[in-house]
């Protein structure tokens, strides 16, 4: 049986590339680096689950504890991404984020 820290990497490393970001080394776990991927304005905290299920809690822990990072690190945006162990990934950010993210994307491609 593989290690959860297997499913964890390749669950990061899926959402770095698949975003065009960096995925941290050591998965953020040293006091200097924190989150599991990130780019210059965003900090993206990582959660799998190792078999396929049904339903995945989410804790607003993780969510709070992410977005004190990302701010004390300067970065814009701070994203939950998670998976129900099938390998497709969900993202979670808060209401205020969301406003800014969807008003660029009318900006940008209008609405309809």
């Amino acid at each position: 049986m593989k290690s959860n820290r297997f499913y964890s990497k390749k669950q990061e490393t899926k959402v770095a590339k698949n975003l065009g970001l960096k995925r941290t080394a050591n998965s953020g776990a040293t006091s200097f680096d924190k989150g599991d991927v990130k780019g210059e304005h965003i900090l993206i905290e990582c959660k799998t689950l190792t078999k396929p299920q049904k339903s995945h809690s989410i804790k607003k822990e993780w969510i709070d504890k992410n977005k004190e990072e990302a701010f004390s690190r300067g970065k814009r945006f701070s994203v939950l991404a998670f998976d129900f162990g099938d390998g497709n990934n969900y993202y979670i950010l808060n209401e205020m984020d969301f406003k800014e993210l969807y008003s660029a994307w009318v900006e940008l491609y209008g609405e309809e």
